[in-house]
């Protein structure tokens, strides 16, 4: 038996002995995961087990083929980002649901040199899941890329507006809590998009908060509409001359 295949025992059964019934519930009643093949292992802990490994590409390819939830998951922080090709991102992109989509895009398919080129591809994508990943990975470029201007996210803008108009939530919330705090930062970024009059800084906070939802890219083209709007830029920026910094009282 080879060192991979060791290796790939060797974390399957560490991920099973953490398996947990009562996260294996959880995934269905909280967030909608359907997962055929599943231990109830958390993300933290996945992390944990995959970390004596380092970066193993061949061991996450390896792990991908087992067919696990969790053994999936760990391929996010095994993968090499560098030997990750374009054909690797499709073929896993076709297995996604939401929870493997947002993990490996968040922590792996973000620092690949094919990440860019993905977000335009997915946006085509007709599967509800599939289409997702083009948002997540948008709104994981949006927080993780530092270094590219603000051209790359604007030319993407179109994209988030054609999607508007799909209705599917393109994220499944379990629980009305879970969704109504989600609504809250999209409400808050969306007021922030509107206040900064557009700016590119503004809509890379809006892409964090949206995670890729078609009801928030309905608010971010509303919102770039009116930030776009000679008339209502002029408003805005009479309204802030206006403003006076508050009187400090004198002791």
């Amino acid at each position: 038996m080879s060192s991979c295949a060791k290796d790939v025992r060797a974390v399957v059964a560490a991920l099973e002995k953490k398996g947990a019934k009562k996260v294996r519930e959880e995934m269905l009643a909280r967030y909608g995961i359907t997962a055929p093949k599943a231990f109830g292992v958390g993300v933290g802990v996945i992390r944990g087990i995959a970390k004596p490994y380092g970066t193993d590409h061949e061991l996450a390819l390896e792990l991908w083929k087992t067919g696990w939830y969790e053994a999936r998951m760990a391929r996010a922080f095994l993968g090499d980002a560098e030997r990750l090709t374009a054909a690797e991102m499709d073929r896993w992109m076709r297995d996604f649901d939401w929870g493997i989509c947002d993990i490996l895009c968040f922590h792996l398919s973000v620092r690949s040199a094919h990440a860019w080129k993905k977000v335009a591809a997915w946006s085509r994508e007709k599967g509800e899941h599939q289409k997702r990943a083009s948002f997540a990975l948008l709104a994981s470029l949006a927080f993780h890329d530092k270094k590219s201007l603000d051209a790359p996210f604007l030319r993407v803008l179109p994209l988030v507006e054609r999607a508007a108009s799909d209705e599917r939530p393109l994220r499944e919330e379990g629980r009305e809590s879970g969704a109504a705090r989600h609504r809250c930062a999209q409400s808050r970024a969306a007021r922030r998009l509107d206040r900064d009059g557009g700016s590119a800084r503004a809509v890379r906070r809006f892409h964090r908060a949206l995670g890729g939802e078609g009801r928030a890219a309905r608010h971010l083209a509303t919102a770039r509409r009116e930030a776009c709007d000679p008339k209502r830029r002029e408003i805005l920026l009479e309204s802030r001359a206006s403003r006076r910094p508050r009187s400090r009282r004198t002791a």
